[in-house]
């Protein structure tokens, strides 16, 4: 029994050691940030609950500590770096990512070095037969293990419901409480404040009945364009303007920043704002990954308001509809239509790994030539994903040439776009925008500048731009819903 506690008193103190090296680390330096009291006591009771776990199925103390400092150890290597490549730790959200890592690795490992891949997919072996090795049959350890595991739970529940724990992160500050209370701590808090958030009430969505007064319906195509930035912002010159976008930001009714959360990563959290106008502050906890309670927000999608305006809306992407769950939420959003990749022409030898974003608008410009009434084209673009290199050997090696290469494919399509809604003869609206800015290993990193641009085009039933007042106003993605909704809802739809 002695031997145990000193073996599990160990391993609380490394496991805080590891805790400590967590980023972003207080005052931004290398030394041991000594998390606040309340943190550490929540450190310890879910390392006794790893403990306690492993010990109840495999009775070997030394095994389970050991499987317990490695998934700390676990922890810590992926949140560092995540941090380095995306500017922020390890949130509660990115669990509930497992499966989708199990389905599209390509996604996710491309923020690990080589040997931090090596050693995760080493790990796991490893692990499971030193697992086996050292299973033990003694009954009483085991229940040891079940009886620390349930204990340490009970507590969890109930310091959960006093002070200072009660009171803990009660706003949403993920650096800093990773600072202040550590990681582990910051998970369970962040998860915890999750759960007791509650949706907002409906939105009334009255039906408006508008005359027709123009020979076609209108049409908006709103596309969200994988990884757009200007990089002549990014890499800081002018030779790099994108033609498209600067023949889009002449002619345009409005365009700007716009002021997304994210760099390098979630997509989700731009798409999110764009359609359902929700902002950050109003999401609380539900920031992180706003599509795992979008359904129960439904009437707060474009879509679903336009709706009773006479818009039908379809959604439109070249890839797996069951990723972020996309395949639920957007027909509870109000999308009638769902257009996923076997929709799309797959990409040939040399073009990547991903449908293009030529294949995008001409895709975009069939379904627009078809639509007989009111409708609203909300396209997801994927060409343009990282990793940049070529995994075949074709194009370039380069990261920031490969880039460029693609982001100037995504440039070429929204001019092909504006040529294609001038000829239409309908009265358009075109809305283009960045969902994040690249992170480049090396080249470019995550900090507080992290707009991408976006541009709103209006085009008269002749296919000639209307230019109203042509302003540059800086929005966040929720403004930009809003924005688009009140620009939409002034077209007369039936």
């Amino acid at each position: 029994m002695t031997g145990t506690f000193l073996l599990f008193s160990g391993l609380v103190a490394a496991s805080l050691v590891l805790d400590g090296l967590v980023r972003p680390r207080r005052g931004g330096d290398a030394r041991w940030p000594l998390r606040s009291a309340a943190g550490m006591v929540l450190h310890m009771l879910l390392v006794a609950s790893g403990f306690g776990l492993f010990l109840g199925i495999c009775g070997n103390p030394l095994a389970s500590a050991i499987l317990t400092l490695a998934l700390v150890a676990l922890f810590t290597v992926v949140s560092n770096a995540k941090h380095t490549m995306l500017g922020e730790p390890l949130v509660f959200t990115d669990l509930v990512l497992v499966g989708a890592v199990l389905r599209h690795p390509q996604f996710y490992l491309s923020a690990l070095s080589p040997v931090q891949k090596g050693a995760l997919i080493a790990s796991g072996p490893v692990l499971l037969a030193l697992f086996a090795w050292l299973f033990v049959g003694d009954i009483g350890a085991h229940l040891a293990g079940a009886v620390l595991l349930a204990g340490s739970l009970v507590l969890l529940r109930w310091v959960m419901a006093i002070p200072p724990w009660r009171d803990l992160a009660s706003a949403p500050d993920l650096d800093g409480d990773v600072c202040r209370h550590g990681l582990l701590a910051t998970l369970l808090l962040y998860w915890l404040r999750w759960r007791a958030t509650a949706n907002p009430a409906p939105r009334a969505h009255p039906e408006v009945a508008i005359g027709r007064t123009a020979a076609e319906p209108p049409l908006a195509v709103i596309v969200q364009c994988e990884s757009f930035a200007d990089p002549v912002e990014l890499f800081g010159d002018p030779a790099l303007e994108l033609p498209g976008l600067a023949r889009a930001r002449s002619v345009a009714w409005q365009w700007g920043d716009l002021n997304v959360s994210g760099f390098g990563a979630y997509t989700m959290r731009t798409e999110y704002g764009l359609i359902f106008g929700r902002d950050e502050e109003e999401l609380g906890f539900r920031r992180f990954d706003p599509f795992l309670t979008a359904v129960g927000e439904a009437s707060h999608a474009l879509p679903a308001r336009l709706a009773g305006r006479g818009w039908r809306s379809l959604f439109l992407h070249p890839h797996d509809l069951r990723f972020y769950n996309r395949q639920r939420i957007m027909p509870a959003a109000g999308f009638a239509e769902m257009v996923g990749e076997e929709h799309f022409a797959p990409p040939s030898a040399g073009e990547g790994r991903y449908v293009t974003d030529a294949a995008m608008a001409g895709t975009i410009g069939d379904l627009a030539r078809k639509a007989t009434e009111a409708t609203v084209l909300y396209a997801v673009t994927i060409e343009n994903h990282g990793p940049w290199a070529p995994e075949d050997g074709s194009g370039p090696r380069d990261l920031v040439s490969s880039y460029l290469r693609l982001v100037r494919n995504s440039d070429a399509m929204l001019a092909t776009l504006l040529e294609a809604l001038a000829d239409l003869g309908r009265p358009s609206v075109l809305v283009f925008f960045g969902d994040h800015r690249p992170s480049i290993p090396g080249v470019t990193t995550p900090g507080p500048v992290r707009h991408t641009p976006y541009v709103v085009v209006r085009l008269d039933a002749f296919g000639a731009v209307v230019k109203g007042e042509r302003r540059r106003v800086d929005l966040t993605p929720a403004q930009l819903h809003h924005a688009v909704h009140d620009l939409l809802a002034t077209l007369p739809a039936a």
